[in-house]
């Protein structure tokens, strides 16, 4: 170990404590660790704690220590030296990234809508101007499939999921379905839908509206017209923000800051 290494393990007097197990144990010590990292009690180049002195600390297994490490090096946040240990990488940054767990709150559903907002109004419009003729045809299946799904009495998530990716993936950028395959189904927060409505048919009423909102997409999309396209996806985004902010109101699940 070099000597400026030695020096920054020495300042890092870090207090672990026994961890509680309600979640994942491998989850809970990252989750503990990314903390101390991102905070600065961990400072970039300093050794973390042994695995020793982290199983005897926190009274998880060597098992759940390693998998912590390993998560914490896949994302960038900590580098193994062989025989030295795990170390805080140099610029240590938490990655972006969305915990499915917080997002039983329709506030926290609302805060995604917003985030993607911007995204797909701009994958809609890039997906008129570059959509291939098998692009457009896999854009008119999918819509096509949430009829079925609204017709067989399913809520579509799957579904009305798969349109959003082939109007991204018409985009011919791929970092568009990346983001899209990022957030998967929380995009798509039907279950809230299921939860909350008074009646099946209340359900099936909401879901024509949004397949409503969905054809003009898929027709703007088809006819390769970009602004037409934008304004489309732009109207049923705001339009779903809406009826989960109303949605939100009524079930007092207001933002709490």
């Amino acid at each position: 170990m070099s000597r400026s290494n030695a020096k920054a393990s020495e300042r890092a007097p870090v207090t672990f404590r026994p961890l509680s197990a309600p979640r994942s144990l491998t989850h809970e010590l990252t989750e503990r660790l990314t903390s101390e990292i991102i905070s600065g009690k961990l400072p970039a180049g300093s050794r973390l704690p042994t695995e020793q002195a982290l199983i005897a600390a926190t009274g998880v297994s060597r098992t759940v220590v390693r998998e912590a490490v390993a998560a914490l090096r896949a994302e960038g946040l900590v580098i193994t030296r062989q025989g030295s240990g795990a170390f805080v990488a140099p610029t240590p940054r938490r990655p972006f990234r969305i915990d499915g767990s917080e997002l039983g709150s329709l506030r926290k559903v609302i805060d995604v809508m917003e985030l993607r907002t911007g995204i797909e109004i701009e994958a809609a419009g890039l997906a008129a101007e570059r959509a291939s003729p098998a692009g457009v045809r896999r854009i008119t299946d999918a819509y096509e499939a949430i009829n079925q799904a609204i017709r067989r009495g399913d809520s579509a998530v799957d579904e009305d999921f798969a349109l959003h990716c082939r109007i991204a993936e018409a985009t011919e950028n791929p970092q568009f379905l990346r983001f899209l395959d990022y957030l998967g189904r929380f995009i798509i927060p039907r279950q809230t839908i299921r939860r909350t409505a008074a009646s099946p048919r209340e359900r099936q009423a909401y879901l024509k509206q949004v397949q409503k909102e969905h054809r003009e997409i898929v027709q703007a999309v088809g006819a390769h017209a970009v602004q037409r396209a934008r304004a489309a996806m732009r109207r049923h985004l705001l339009n779903s923000r809406r009826r989960y902010q109303k949605l939100a109101a009524e079930l007092g699940d207001h933002r709490s800051d």
